[in-house]
Parts: structure tokens; sequence; C-alpha cells
């Protein structure tokens, strides 16, 4: 029985390690192609890109290349009717799918740690590369198309010698309380500093229209932008979904600090209000702060919601192939294919749908932050189904 049992892991271990290998190079592909559009970079930034996106390509190829691999090995088995030699001899197939299932736990353990890898280490170089690269991205795409957008700003030029922008048009949007600002000038040169985190636009002999005022200068101006607002697509590092998992507790306990402060200035000053029977101020000033908590509370549900989020996405592996392998064992049939999307399709319509919509709403506040594990719940009843199936048949 342990040699059977041996045989049964390493066709398992093969089986995954060949389409993981395959499965995740696609993967791989699409979601350097993904950034690569996204963000403007060139194709000679490839090589940088792969080592921080192959555990973002990984931690969605895993769930189904497990459940694939269980769908395969344990099809074979049961179409060659191994299964019912062993139930023959008094051996319950319980004796198999348990050493395969407490494999896939260590699975869904480094499933776990990459998904942690890939939102904060993988999409921290990622941003990385893109702040280097602005510069470079930015020259490229205004000799290319004639423009270049970002969060922060648009250029429109006539066209680029070396790294003069001839006659552009510069847009500076909104943030805050600082206005639109659109600058028109006879040149305009970028340099980016990566080492202060940086983008400097020097701008020569124009005018300049914002905020009802307009003005012309004949001289030099510049304009210094942070590099990390001056990408295609900035991203937040103090979001939830970029922190690693042992940076959210100290994250947690900071943000509930946060609420307490707001709470107990809410309540000072409604009092100090009332007191002086200032009720305008007082319902000025409560809806402000009353609108400052609701954002921090929000954040402090996105905080709670996380962990539970990678822990329970991290351990669809397991769920995927406690579904799987019974599936493969009671249909008795070597076209492993049709079992693998008998398993498939109702997890896209049913496991990914619930998974959704209880991320979500634990988000918002209105689940409690384990419910994103309700997806994994839903697998588990199934799963325990065609295990009783296949035991009493």
């Amino acid at each position: 029985m342990y040699l059977f049992t041996r045989y049964i892991l390493w066709q398992l271990i093969s089986i995954f390690l060949i389409s993981i290998s395959a499965i995740t190079i696609v993967m791989l592909l699409f979601v350097i192609i993904r950034e690569l559009h996204l963000q403007g970079l060139q194709f000679s930034h490839i090589y940088e890109l792969v080592p921080y996106i192959l555990p973002d390509a990984l931690r969605f190829a895993i769930p189904a290349t497990s459940l694939f691999a269980a769908c395969l090995v344990f099809g074979r088995l049961s179409s060659s009717n191994e299964i019912i030699a062993l139930k023959s001899l008094g051996i319950s197939p319980w004796r198999i799918l348990w050493p395969s299932f407490a494999t896939v736990v260590l699975l869904s353990f480094a499933t776990v740690w990459l998904n942690d890898l890939a939102v904060s280490w993988g999409r921290r170089g990622v941003q990385k590369i893109v702040i280097e690269s602005i510069e470079e991205v930015a020259y490229s795409r205004l000799r290319n198309h004639g423009s270049h957008t970002t969060n922060q700003f648009t250029i429109n030029v006539k066209t680029v010698e070396g790294k003069r922008l001839v006659e552009p048009t510069l847009t500076f949007k909104s943030s805050g309380k600082s206005p639109t600002v659109v600058i028109r000038a006879a040149w305009a040169e970028l340099h980016s500093d990566v080492e202060n985190g940086f983008l400097t636009i020097l701008m020569n002999n124009g005018s300049a229209v914002g905020g009802g005022v307009e003005g012309v200068f004949p001289n030099t101006i510049k304009r210094v932008i942070p590099l990390s607002s001056a990408a295609r697509r900035s991203q937040r590092s103090e979001s939830p979904s970029q922190m690693a998992l042992s940076e959210i507790p100290a994250q947690i306990t900071k943000q509930k600090t946060r609420i307490d402060t707001f709470e107990q200035r809410l309540a000072a000053t409604s009092a100090f209000h009332l007191a002086s029977g200032n009720f305008f101020e007082l319902k000025k000033t409560s809806e402000s702060l009353d609108g400052a908590i609701s954002g921090e509370e929000s954040k402090l549900f996105r905080l709670h919601t996380e962990p539970h989020r990678r822990w329970a996405a991290g351990f669809s592996c397991l769920f995927f192939v406690a579904v799987g392998a019974p599936l493969a064992i009671r249909r008795r049939n070597g076209e492993f294919w049709t079992t693998f999307f008998l398993c498939f399709i109702p997890i896209l319509i049913v496991y990914y749908p619930i998974l959704m919509v209880s991320i979500e709403q634990a988000k918002n506040g209105v689940f409690p932050p384990y419910s994103v594990w309700l997806g994994n719940i839903t697998l588990l009843f199934w799963s325990i189904f065609l295990i009783r199936k296949i035991m009493r048949y």
C-alpha cells in the first residue's frame, strides 16, 4: 500500500510540475504584456519584470494546475479499475486520497506565501522599474505618438529633437486646492532624478493659464513632480492590498488609534459647539469628522479582510483537489479533460462569484472578514458529498 501511495504522489507531483511550467509561461506572458500596455514600458524591460511578475503568475496558475493534475491522475486510476481493486481488498479509497490532500496542504501554504509575495514585493518591484523608466517611457511615447498622459499631467508636442520637446502643450491636472494649469512653451525638457525621487520639467518662453489667471514667461521655469505620481498608473503603497501580511497587524493598531483620535475630536468639538450654541458649526464639523471616521473605518475593514483573502485564495488549491479527485474517481472515465471542466466550470460559475461578493461585502464592513472563506466552504461541502459517494459504492 505504501508503494501504491508513493506512486500516486509521484504521478501527481510530476504532472503538476510539467503542467505548471507550461501554464506559468502563458500566464507570465499575459501579465507582462498587460503591464507593458498599462505602464507604457518598452519590450527591453521584459527581463527586469520577470522576477517580480513570476509570483503573480504562479498564484493564479497553481490552483487550476493542481485541479488538473488531480483529475488526470485519479481519472486514470479509476478508469483502469484500480480503485475497484483496492475496494475489493477491503482498502478504503480514503487511504489514497488523504496523502494527496496532505501534499496539497503544503502546496496551499506555498500559495499563500506567493500571494503575499506577489502583492507586496512583486508589485513594488514593478513600480520601482516603472519609476526608474519614467523619463525613457515619456520620451518614447512623445516621439512615437506626440503625446504622453499620466495621472498628474498630459504633454502634447509638435516634434522631439533629442531631449528637447518642440512647442509642447503641458496640462497639469487639478490636485487638491491646485487648479488645472495649461502651459504652452517654445520648448521643454524632462529630467528624472531617481535617487531623490523627482521628475523635473523645464519649460522655456511660453504662457500659462489656470485658476482664472493668465501670464507669460520669457525665461525658463521648472515644475517638480514626485516620480511616484508621474507614472501612467500610480499605485498606492498604503493600500492594504499592497502590504505584506507581516505589516498588517501594526497597520490595524495604527488605524484604530487614528479612529479613536477622530472620535475624540468629534466629541470635543461637538461639546464645545453645543455649549456655545453654535449649531451651524456643530453640523459642519460633525459632517466633516463623520466623513473622516467613515473613511478610516473603511480602511480598517479592508485591513481586517486582507489576511483572510490571501489565506482563502491560497487554500483554494486544497479545496479544488478535494472536489476534483473524488469526482474523477466517481466518473471512472479516462477522459480527464471532461472531468476537469465538470469541476472547473462550476467553480467559475459558483466559487469565484461567491468569493468576489464576500470580499467586497467584507471590505465594506457588511460581512465579517472570515466570510471570504464562503467559497471554499461551498467546495468543502461538495467534496464531502462526493467522497461519501465513492466510499459507499
